[in-house]
């Protein structure tokens, strides 16, 4: 093992010597470079990697953060590796400006501090995916508990892909578990491990707050990537992250909705009809999950973009 990192030494070596050569190959070969000439080639690397200054105050909804060496360290790795892992941070601030204007909305309407919007970005990087354990959507719901909180899932239609709906779903769920353990916080680590395992742990333990309680990786990290997540889109720039408002994803709110109060068979029929393709229908109706639409009972709200041609 000592020779085979001894022969990695002497081949970084060797490549860092040659790139050093090709970039002033036209002087002279028996001169070396100047450190300016030197620092003229490097300076152009595409990052420069520091160590992040986390002394200062953070919070959850208000709710500040202890810090402490156990904290710090788990709030340092999730500002760590959120800040350097630039693709995905970068397309979170741009899903931002697409889909936090409903989210906000509907947080405020329901009562729910606003930094909640994080924990969505934390589940989902704002893509309504789907995980191995059947988890849904924005906020990741699993069937039986959307379902409790009134979602509508079936064959058909699957209201946890439903923007709105599925944030006051989570609103519901999150006010409920603040209620039964007291803080945000808690609130929060119980939304990711579930309000039984949460309060069962809580209670072996003897502890009051999520940040005192021994519990699974999964969970320890969760509430610090929450903090992470909106620390780093709060100041972008602070962090490196700069995006004109072009660069950002436009915001779905040039729509009419048409109300539908009796079954559609074929939903590409009915999408090319409106003016618009079977694409198009499913891109601003993710709800909408097989080809057709049966009414019984409800009435549905289709969403259709007011310029058709752009889509």
């Amino acid at each position: 093992m000592s020779s085979l990192y001894s022969n990695f030494g002497l081949l970084s070596g060797l490549l860092f010597t040659c790139l050093i050569t090709i970039s002033f190959g036209s002087a002279d070969k028996n001169e070396a470079p100047t450190v300016s000439e030197a620092e003229e080639v490097f300076t152009h690397l595409p990052q420069q990697v520091h160590s992040i200054d986390i002394n200062k105050t953070y919070d959850l909804a208000g709710e500040v953060v202890p810090m402490n060496m156990d904290t710090r360290e788990r709030l340092d790795r999730e500002l760590s590796v959120n800040a350097y892992w630039h693709s995905s941070t970068l397309l979170n601030i741009k899903m931002a400006a697409k889909y936090f204007p409903t989210i906000e909305r509907v947080l405020a309407e329901e009562g729910v501090p606003d930094d909640f919007k994080y924990l969505a970005v934390a589940e989902s990087n704002l893509r309504n995916v789907r995980s191995g354990a059947e988890a849904k959507g924005f906020w990741q719901f699993r069937k039986l508990t959307g379902k409790e909180w009134k979602l509508e899932i079936n064959n058909e239609i699957d209201e946890r892909y439903h923007i709105e709906k599925s944030t006051r779903a989570a609103c519901k769920y999150l006010k409920h578990m603040k209620k039964r353990f007291g803080t945000w916080s808690n609130a929060a680590a119980a939304y990711n491990v579930g309000p039984t395992s949460f309060n069962k742990q809580r209670q072996a333990q003897g502890e009051e707050s999520f940040y005192n309680m021994n519990i699974n990786a999964e969970t320890s990290r969760y509430l610090f990537r929450i903090i992470a997540i909106k620390e780093i889109m709060t100041n972008p720039q602070v962090y490196g992250f700069y995006l004109d408002s072009t660069d950002k994803y436009a915001l779905q709110d040039q729509v009419e909705y048409i109300t539908v109060r009796s079954s559609i068979p074929n939903l590409s029929k009915w999408a090319h009809d409106k003016g618009i393709s079977y694409r198009t229908l499913k891109y601003f109706n993710p709800w909408l999950i097989a080809g057709e639409l049966t009414v019984k009972r409800n009435t549905y709200k289709i969403a259709i973009p007011h310029n058709k041609t752009f889509y």
